[in-house]
């Protein structure tokens, strides 16, 4: 009779935690536009006027981007090139993202901007990218601009190595978002009569036409490898990150076998 009534709890309990955490766990691996291990790549998109940039981790999904690829802003012959914006994640993550703590974080951008060069006089800013986690800043990468402002195409190729302070990034507060600042003044002078000396500032997407990689890759790991869930890094913790609704489940679970306890008490009374 005890074998049974102990084999009835265990299955009570499997049948409650599975149901607890099978819908949210298919619903993050399911989505393309979700990080997840298998999944780390993040891809930039945006409109024709640079007015507008998103990103998400599903490279087949371009909907609402450029077609060309690019974003792009114009100045007329002396106008101060200047931008200030900020590519953010189009949809909130479903679970938190989790990364290997020492790991490295592998951003590639691809700009082409035509300004003058800056002097003691001019108002200038050189080219910055700031990844966000949430509001906290993160890291920064900064490139003169005499380095990326005569006209070409210019990566950069930005890597940032983890640590354990980055390695949970919280659902529906801490997605990252990389704001892009620069300014110089525009080209201007006597050549400009014979020459088109208008600024630019343009950025490539990732579904730009010669497939330059425009992507952050972040490494990405199981949540179960973090140790995190608020604790000590116990295997409760362990498996409360695995398992999204683990809690839950566990407490069920304690009241069946409690129930179940109780039950074999009484028949023992009679």
């Amino acid at each position: 009779m005890q074998t049974i009534v102990r084999l009835q709890a265990i299955g009570l309990v499997l049948i409650l935690t599975l149901g607890s955490v099978a819908a949210p766990a298919s619903a993050q691996a399911n989505d393309p536009k979700q990080p997840s291990e298998d999944n780390p790549m993040m891809y930039f998109w945006g409109t024709t006027q640079l007015d507008q940039c998103w990103t998400h981790f599903d490279v087949n999904d371009s909907a609402g981007s450029a077609p060309e690829g690019y974003g792009e802003e114009t100045y007329s012959q002396g106008q101060q090139v200047e931008v200030d914006y900020t590519c953010r994640v189009q949809e909130n993550f479903k679970q938190d993202m989790n990364l290997d703590g020492n790991g490295t974080i592998l951003i590639e951008l691809v700009f082409q901007i035509y300004s003058a060069d800056c002097t003691d006089q001019s108002e200038c800013k050189d080219l910055t990218l700031t990844l966000y986690r949430g509001t906290v800043e993160v890291a920064r990468s900064v490139t003169p601009v005499s380095s990326v402002n005569n006209g070409d195409d210019e990566t950069i190729r930005w890597e940032i190595q983890t640590n354990e302070t980055m390695e949970r990034w919280n659902k529906s507060s801490e997605e990252p978002s990389i704001r892009v600042e620069y300014s110089a003044p525009g080209e201007s002078g006597v050549l400009c009569v014979f020459f088109d000396c208008d600024g630019q500032f343009r950025m490539y997407y990732s579904n730009n036409e010669d497939n330059a990689s425009v992507v952050a890759n972040f490494p990405v790991i199981n949540a179960s490898a973090t140790g995190g869930g608020g604790g000590g890094g116990s295997i409760v913790d362990k498996v409360d990150d695995a398992l999204p609704g683990f809690g839950l489940a566990a407490g069920l679970g304690a009241l069946a076998l409690a129930a179940v306890a109780n039950s074999t008490s009484r028949r023992r009374d009679e």
